[in-house]
C-alpha cells in the first residue's frame, strides 16, 4: 500500500479499486492488514473520541464499535491492543443543549435540571462547569459516565481518557511546546486549511484565570519557560458570541488547550494512535488538516484511518438539539446485544437507517445469520463465508443449541404476563424443542420483553395485552352471545387459528351479525380493547380450555 492509500481515510475501498476482486469478507481483516502493514509495536493502540455535547446517543457508538470489531481482529492474530476513547472535555462549551440525560439514560429537558450551571459557564470547559444533575465532579463528566456506560453495556472494553486529565498531568505538555516553538510552520500549514489564519495566530488557546472561559488571544509566548501571556478576549461561537472578562495574565502549557486542528494530531502523538476510525464529516475536514500536520509540523506518521458513513435513524439524522436521538439504553430493552453488534459489523461504506419501527426485520436479518454460520440454512458462498468469519466476533459464545423465538412470534408472546403461558404457547408452536434445558429456554424467552417492549415503544400491531386473570365487563346482546357460543364450540372441536380464523366470519353470517361486531366482542372479551391483533390466529395459539371458557363467559 503507497503512502497516498494508507493515509486517505477511504481505506476500505482502496482494495476493491486496486484488485476488482474482493479479498475480504469482513471489513476489520482489510484494516488489520493495513494496522500491521506498518509492523507496529504492541500493544496496538485503536482510538475514538468525541467532544461533550449534547447527549451521547446511539450514533455516536460507530467509532466505539468499528474500532473494537477491528480490535478484536487483531487480538485474534496474538496481539496486544488497547482501545481508547478520548472524552474531549478541555473544549469550551459553546451552547446550552436543549436535552440531557440522566445515568440512568433517560433524555430529560433542559428545563428538568440545574441549567444554570450550564447557562452561567458558557465559554468554560466542560470539566470546569458543575454538573447541571448534582451526580458528577462536572457536566464533561456526567457525560464520561455515559459514554463509558454504553460502550460497557455492549461488551466493549474501552480506555476512556479525559483530555484534561492529559493536559493538567503534562502529557500535552512537550507537544505544545514543540508547535509554540514551531509557530511559522504551523500557521503556513493550518493557512491551507483554515481562514483566519494571520501573523499573530499563535496555536494554543489559555482557560482565563479571572472568569475560567478559554480564549483566544496571546500576546507573548515563551516556550522555553512554558508560558503564554493573553487577554480575555470574546470568543465566536457559531452565530453567537462569549464575552471574554478582559483580564491580563499569564498561562503554563497546563492551563490552556490546543485548537481541535491541532489537538486531534497532538492526541496521536501522545497517545501512540495506530489507527482511528471517524465519520464522513471529518474525511474532508479535519483529517487533511491532521495528517499534514503531523507529518509536516510534528513530524509523526498519522495512524491508519478509516472513513465510516453515518446512519439515520427511522429515516431523519441523529439530532440531539430536536430530541431526535435513541440512547444504547433504549436500544438494549428492545435488541438483544449481539443484534446490537451484528448491525455495526456491517459495511461501514454504506449509509445506512436504524429503524425501530422495522427492528423486526434486523432481528429476522440476523437470526439468518446466525443459521449460516450453524449450517442450519442456506445461503450464498459470500453469504456463508461472511456469516462463518464474523459471527463469532458479535456473540459471546458460539452455541448451536441456542433458541431464537421469531421477534414477531416473540411479540405476540408478549401479550402474555404469565411466564409459563408464553413457554407454553413457544412449545405448542414448535420453537421449544422437548430436550431443551431450563437455562437455554429461560435465554430464548428473555428476548420476549424485549419485543414487547417493542411493541409498546411503536404502538403497532403487537402492543396488546391479553386479560388472562380475569374476564372484562363486557355487555353483550343475545345475537352476540350466540355467535361466540357457536364459536366456542367451533374451537372445542380442535380447529387451528387459520380456521378460527374464516370461522369467525362464518359465524357472523349465520347469526345476522356485522362481522366487526363479532370481532370486536372477541377483542373486548380478550384484551378489553375494540380492536388488536388477527384474532383468530391469535386464538389458536392459546390454551384451547381457557379460549373455549372465555368464549362461552366463564373465566
Amino acid at each position: 500500500m503507497s503512502a497516498d492509500e494508507a493515509t486517505s481515510p477511504y481505506t476500505l475501498q482502496a482494495e476493491e479499486e486496486d484488485g476488482g476482486e474482493r479479498r475480504h469478507v469482513f471489513w476489520a481483516d482489510q484494516i488489520a492488514d493495513a494496522i500491521e502493514a506498518r509492523e507496529p509495536d504492541d500493544p496496538i493502540v485503536i482510538k475514538g473520541g468525541i467532544s461533550p455535547s449534547g447527549v451521547p446517543h446511539f450514533g455516536n457508538m460507530n467509532e466505539v464499535m468499528r474500532g473494537y470489531f477491528v480490535a478484536e481482529v487483531l487480538r485474534e492474530r496474538s496481539h496486544e491492543v488497547r482501545q481508547v476513547f478520548t472524552a474531549d472535555d478541555r473544549d469550551p462549551l459553546r451552547k446550552l443543549p436543549r436535552k440531557l440525560a440522566n445515568l440512568d439514560g433517560e433524555l430529560v429537558d433542559l428545563g428538568d435540571v440545574n441549567a444554570g450551571a450550564l447557562g452561567r459557564n458558557l465559554g468554560k470547559p466542560y470539566t470546569d462547569i458543575p454538573d447541571p444533575f448534582g451526580c458528577c465532579d462536572s457536566y464533561g463528566a456526567h457525560f464520561s459516565a455515559l459514554i463509558q456506560s454504553s460502550a460497557d453495556a455492549l461488551g466493549v472494553p474501552i480506555e476512556l481518557v479525559s483530555n484534561t486529565a492529559l493536559y493538567e498531568d503534562g502529557e500535552f505538555e512537550d507537544v505544545t511546546r514543540f508547535l509554540l516553538a514551531n509557530q511559522d510552520t504551523a500557521r503556513t500549514v493550518l493557512a491551507k486549511y483554515q481562514d483566519k489564519v494571520d501573523a499573530d495566530y499563535v496555536p494554543f488557546n489559555p482557560i482565563c484565570a479571572e472568569c475560567g472561559k478559554v480564549t483566544e488571544t496571546i500576546t507573548a509566548v515563551r516556550p522555553d519557560e512554558g508560558e503564554v501571556d493573553y487577554v480575555c478576549t470574546d470568543m465566536e461561537a457559531g452565530d453567537n458570541v462569549i464575552s471574554g472578562c478582559g483580564h491580563e495574565g499569564t498561562a503554563t502549557l497546563r492551563e490552556g488547550k490546543l485548537p481541535w486542528r491541532f489537538e486531534w494530531p497532538a492526541q496521536w502523538r501522545v497517545l501512540g494512535v495506530d489507527f482511528e476510525p471517524f465519520g464522513k464529516d471529518h474525511a474532508e475536514g479535519s483529517w487533511p488538516s491532521g495528517d499534514d500536520i503531523a507529518r509536516n509540523v510534528l513530524g509523526n506518521t498519522p495512524p491508519v484511518p478509516m472513513v465510516y458513513e453515518w446512519f439515520t435513524l427511522d429515516g431523519k439524522a441523529f439530532s440531539s438539539s430536536e430530541g431526535h436521538v435513541v440512547l444504547v439504553e433504549d436500544v438494549l430493552e428492545l435488541l438483544e446485544p449481539e443484534v446490537v453488534r451484528f448491525f455495526f459489523a456491517k459495511n461501514p461504506k454504506k449509509a445506512r437507517d436504524f429503524s425501530i419501527e422495522r427492528l423486526d426485520q434486523l432481528v429476522d436479518e440476523f437470526d439468518r445469520f446466525e443459521k449460516l454460520y450453524f449450517g442450519e440454512v442456506e445461503g450464498t458462498g459470500d453469504e456463508t463465508a461472511r456469516a462463518e468469519r464474523v459471527y463469532p466476533f458479535v456473540v459471546d459464545e458460539t452455541d448451536p443449541d441456542r433458541i431464537r423465538l421469531p421477534f414477531t412470534f416473540a411479540a405476540v408472546l408478549g401479550m402474555f404476563d404469565d411466564p409459563d403461558l408464553r413457554e407454553q404457547v413457544a412449545r405448542k408452536e414448535g420453537h421449544i424443542p422437548d430436550d431443551a434445558d431450563q437455562e437455554t429456554i429461560d435465554d430464548a424467552l428473555a428476548r420476549v420483553e424485549r419485543a414487547r417492549n417493542w411493541a409498546r415503544r411503536t404502538d403497532n400491531e403487537f402492543n396488546y395485552e391479553l386479560k388472562r386473570a380475569e374476564m372484562p365487563d363486557v355487555d353483550l346482546d343475545p345475537a352476540t352471545e350466540d355467535a361466540l357460543d357457536e364459536l366456542a364450540d367451533f374451537v372445542a372441536e380442535g380447529h387451528d387459528g387459520e380456521e378460527i380464523q374464516g370461522e369467525i366470519y362464518e359465524t357472523a353470517k349465520r347469526n345476522d351479525m356485522e362481522i366487526g361486531g363479532l370481532f370486536t366482542a372477541g377483542y373486548r372479551l380478550f384484551f378489553d380493547e375494540e380492536q388488536g391483533p388477527q384474532l383468530g390466529t391469535f386464538l389458536g395459539k392459546l390454551d384451547r380450555d381457557f379460549v373455549v371458557a372465555r368464549l362461552r363467559r366463564k373465566r
